[in-house]
């Protein structure tokens, strides 16, 4: 009975959705997309001499060339369909790593036979075309593909792996080692592969390198179904034989997916028929402990089934994740090509090529000079490419930093009176700010000039110049100041220009237009600043000149300033303990105090010309900062990055003579092969994607974005459905357009808003004929949908609705606690105002429709609600009963 049951079991799950779902499969894989992502798969991997290709040999029924001495050498991929005609082909899926040339070669391989005895001789024939061979290379990464069809064969796909070899021997050296290894650990380390894990009861469990390999990749062992084999080789009634029994049951090592034991031929038996091998193995496990297993979990006939099951749920399982990883695929090659841009073989095509390379660049170069950063070029300010990518506001933030430096160490001596603070004294050891001198100091600094420098002036006055020479030593850190603030900016600028290229093209075009253009363009925009600086400096050296008001306002208020402190020790000569506050309390002589702030302070006239020379260089050391560090902002900063985006740009492009265009725009042999993989990896992962499209479960969406984008602007028809035959209670109504399942109709107008619902309705969610995903406004305006995809609503209507109403859409049945349900209708309903309805067609269940849609009038939601009431007598009579049954056999409501 049991096996009854399994046999049972097997009939279903070979259904016409997982036949379709494992050829899908197989047609990705020999497409190539494996090389790009993950696919569902069941592999067969174990320890070499493990009885791996026994198995193989007793599921496909057919017989694979053994050695002893040497097993597979190759992964072999068998692909097993039940048909009515029995049919055996094989070729060669060439590795990655294969050239192009010898990749064409190896699938030119092909091969049909008519009698399963050739196949040795076709398999070796392959292995041949693969270059393996006792003497040269004894493994190859290419696969090797059988498909086998019959009547009595499973549907199944299967990749049966080298064995694992221990060490290195004559026929096996370290080199081929490595090879099986790293061959078997990436198909084990695929999140999607199913594991057939195969053990070989002739070698004790702790020494079987595959599972300690299965438990490094499958920690929880989720994935992985061991498989026991040579059973036979036991002693009866032994430790080993309960050991493996228990093995068997899932005891020792557990896995989810759990173990199967299996009785293969042996050296002995090598030459008796399949029927003759079956037979063999159901009396094997008839007997001793091997009788106490349950009977799905030994012999070869229930192995097949449980395969076939365990995969086919695991495509389906991974069938979204799977789609998701395409489609990230499908982005990073788009990118990758967008960004080594068009062929450019020839000289024309490197022109245009660097004509709409340079028009990118000055753009986004203009953008990031006028501190425009709308493109998403410019990404996030907060990140650090981000900001570097704004090169206004790194050149803002430089002027203003340099203007702060300039304010507090552009002159040479800090003239003052006051103590430093503790963090002064350290920041004037490490050179941050400038010497500090007391102004009695500085005064005597100036009668050292003053003394050296006379000339017919009369006593108590200067000569002007030396203005200028307190000046010129009072501004000498300026051009080490402005330099460095001038190359600041321009390594800044160069970090920007070497974003900006490498982001819209290749590291070869990037370098060579650097190297040829714009590095030599850099370097002359920087001698031309620093000659701006020289030139400023030049301007500095000269004569004081100005014509400022802030000149005078500066000197009067340092004679102010002057004047006030000395003043106020006078008073406090004068009135010592006198005044508190603001109240004197003893009487004073007038003309005393008169005399008191009149009184000569300076005990020379050389000291009050020392004390007015200072004020002069101090008051217009301020006016000339300001102006200086303006200059440098505007003459040079700005000449450095104005018009930068003319560095590279369509008209430079233009003018670029032949020799220059090739060496900046040429490809070369690795970007041209570069530019062919990824073009191969796109055209896969596109036909895998269209693939992959038709088997998306009920409920799911599958989005090109490309597509999607362009969708919103063409309203171009993206999705669809198939037409469900079971529903053949669903009809049209005649129209002068004819109706069919492909024929596109609106889901939502492009005005359609949710939030314009009826009061007390959360949201308003349009679902077809099968549950779609909840959408949001942008996707959801772009959908189109096969028309008869909503000619039903029978079966969706709920006892307790809550009615929803889009704008121009029709009447939405919704689920008030999920926010699931059905429209009742295909029209376009439209407001009394709005016109009449754009729809081509009329299709609803004839059943509910309204009697006035069937005239044209001007079609509302009330038409709909109406509809409704039509459909809740039929929910009544057949709420709670299964489909069509409690209808009578006339009712045109049975489906």
């Amino acid at each position: 009975m049991a096996l009854n049951g399994t046999i049972s079991r097997l009939d279903s799950l070979q259904a016409s959705e997982q036949l379709h779902l494992l050829d899908e499969i197989d047609k990705l894989r020999l497409q190539g997309i494996s090389e790009f992502v993950f696919l569902p798969q069941l592999i067969v991997c174990g320890d070499q001499s493990s009885g791996k290709s026994s198995v193989l040999e007793a599921i496909s029924g057919i017989p694979f060339p053994r050695r002893d001495s040497l097993c597979t050498r190759f992964a072999t991929e068998l692909i097993l369909r039940k048909s009515r005609v029995s049919s055996t082909s094989v070729s060669i899926v060439p590795s990655g790593g294969r050239p192009e040339p010898e990749g064409q070669i190896l699938r030119g391989f092909a091969g049909r036979l008519e009698n399963l005895d050739d196949l040795p001789a076709l398999i070796d024939r392959a292995k041949i075309a693969m270059g393996v061979s006792d003497i040269g290379s004894a493994f190859s990464k290419d696969v090797l593909r059988v498909e086998l069809s019959g009547p009595t064969k499973p549907h199944l796909t299967i990749v049966d792996l080298p064995g694992l070899i221990h060490s290195e021997n004559r026929q096996q050296s370290a080199d081929d080692v490595e090879l099986v290894s790293q061959l078997v650990s990436s198909y084990m380390k695929n999140p999607r592969t199913i594991i057939l894990a195969v053990v070989s009861a002739m070698n004790d469990i702790a020494n079987q390198v595959v599972l300690k390999r299965a438990k490094e990749v499958d920690h929880e062992g989720v994935r992985t179904l061991g498989l026991i084999t040579k059973p036979d080789t036991l002693p009866q009634g032994s430790e080993r034989e309960m050991a493996f029994v228990n093995l068997a049951k899932n005891d020792d090592v557990e896995f989810r997916l759990g173990w199967h034991v299996l009785r293969n031929r042996d050296y002995h038996t090598r030459e008796s028929t399949m029927e003759a091998r079956d037979e063999a193995e159901t009396e094997f496990f008839s007997r001793g402990a091997w009788s106490e297993l349950r009977r799905d979990i030994v012999g070869i006939s229930t192995l097949r089934s449980r395969l076939s099951s365990v995969l086919f749920h695991q495509i389906k399982a991974e069938l979204p994740s799977l789609i998701r990883d395409v489609q990230q695929e499908i982005g990073n090659a788009r990118a990758k090509l967008s960004t080594l841009g068009k062929s450019r073989s020839t000289l024309d095509e490197q022109r245009v090529f660097l004509v709409d390379l340079s028009q990118t660049f000055s753009q986004l170069c203009k953008a990031s000079c006028d501190g425009v950063y709308d493109d998403s070029f410019f990404g996030d300010s907060l990140t650090d490419i981000g900001y570097i990518r704004r090169l206004r506001a790194v050149v803002q933030n430089n002027n203003l930093e340099f203007a702060e430096t300039m304010k507090k160490r552009g002159h040479c001596r800090d003239i003052q009176d006051r103590a430093d603070t503790e963090a002064e004294k350290e920041k004037r050891l490490r050179g941050e700010l400038p010497e500090k001198i007391s102004r009695k100091e500085a005064l005597d600094r100036v009668r050292r000039r003053l003394t050296r420098s006379r000339g017919r002036e009369l006593p108590g006055t200067f000569n002007p110049l030396l203005i200028g020479e307190l000046f010129h030593e009072q501004a000498s850190p300026w051009r080490a100041l402005a330099t460095e603030h001038l190359e600041r900016v321009w390594k800044a600028t160069k970090v920007f220009l070497e974003d900006a290229i490498k982001s819209l093209t290749d590291l070869r075009t990037y370098d060579a237009l650097f190297r040829y253009r714009i590095d030599g363009i850099l370097e002359e925009k920087l001698q031309r600043g620093r000659k701006t600086l020289d030139r400023l400096m030049e301007d500095c050296d000269k004569h004081p000149i100005t014509y400022n008001h802030y000149f005078i306002e500066n000197l009067q208020k340092s004679v102010r300033k002057r004047r006030e402190e000395e003043v106020s020790k006078r008073l406090k000569v004068f009135f010592p303990k006198s005044i508190y506050g603001d109240q004197i309390f003893e009487a004073f002589s007038f003309r005393g105090l008169l005399d008191t702030l009149l009184s000569q302070t300076e005990a020379d006239i050389d000291t009050h010309a020392c004390i007015e020379l200072l004020d002069l260089m101090e008051a217009y050391y301020e006016v000339a900062l300001k102006k200086f560090v303006d200059d440098v902002a505007v003459q040079a900063v700005e000449d450095l990055i104005g018009s930068l985006w003319s560095i590279f740009y369509p008209p430079a492009v233009a003018t670029m003579d032949a020799d220059l265009i090739e060496k900046i725009a040429a490809e070369t042999p690795d970007v041209q092969e570069q530019r062919l993989q990824l073009k191969r990896k796109l055209d896969t992962l596109q036909k895998g994607m269209e693939t992959l499209k038709r088997h998306v479960a009920r409920g799911e969406t599958v989005v090109d974005q490309e597509a999607e984008s362009k969708a919103q602007e063409t309203e171009m028809p993206l999705h669809g459905h198939e037409e469900d035959e079971s529903h053949s209670g669903c009809e049209s109504v005649a129209d002068p357009t004819p109706v069919t399942p492909e024929t596109p109709v609106d889901l939502a107008p492009a005005n359609f808003e949710a939030t314009e619902c009826l009061p007390g309705v959360r949201r308003a969610h349009v679902l077809g004929r099968y549950p779609y995903r909840l959408l949001d406004k942008a996707s959801f305006v772009s959908r189109r949908l096969p028309a008869r995809a909503f000619a039903t609503t029978r079966q969706y209507v709920d006892l307790a609705p809550t009615l929803a109403i889009g704008k121009e859409d029709n009447l939405i049945v919704i689920k008030a606690e999920n926010e699931r349900g059905m429209m009742s209708g295909l029209g376009k309903a439209k407001g009394l105002g709005d016109g009449p309805s754009r729809a081509r067609q009329t299709i609803r269940t004839i059943e509910f429709i309204v009697i006035e849609v069937l005239k044209y009038v001007v079609h509302t939601y009330r038409h709909d609600l109406e509809s409704l009431f039509y459909a809740f007598p039929w929910v009544a009579i057949c709420h709670g009963q299964k489909r069509d049954k409690g209808l009578p056999k006339t009712s045109r409501l049975r489906g």
